[in-house]
């Protein structure tokens, strides 16, 4: 069981970091709407690691990445944790935009 834990949470942190570096490619081509939902994909995939690492269970609200840290325990700083609360607010308008050029002017 312990192997298997393992593997999983090894896993989760591999595909965290290829979110990531897709996240850069999105930002570096100027997509980023896409840049915005790999981040949040990427930092959800490690929080689910930590989560599972810790609690040795996968979460149960998976896409939250608020209640993830707050679950975890994680001491942010000021500045990291308004990254993650701005992240979060955005994880829905940009995977769904009901006006893409709307967005994209911010």
């Amino acid at each position: 069981m312990k192997g298997d834990i393992k593997r999983l949470i090894d896993e989760w942190f591999l595909q965290a970091d290829y979110d990531f570096d897709t996240a850069r490619a999105m930002f570096e081509a100027d997509k980023l709407i896409y840049s915005i939902f790999m981040c949040h994909l990427s930092i959800e995939k490690a929080l689910k690691g930590l989560y599972l690492k810790k609690f040795k269970e996968k979460p149960t609200r998976p896409h939250d990445l608020v209640y993830l840290s707050v679950e975890l325990r994680l001491d942010l700083k000021k500045d990291q944790q308004e990254f993650l609360d701005k992240l979060h607010d955005l994880s829905v308008p940009t995977r769904y935009p009901d006006d893409v050029k709307s967005i994209l002017k911010h």
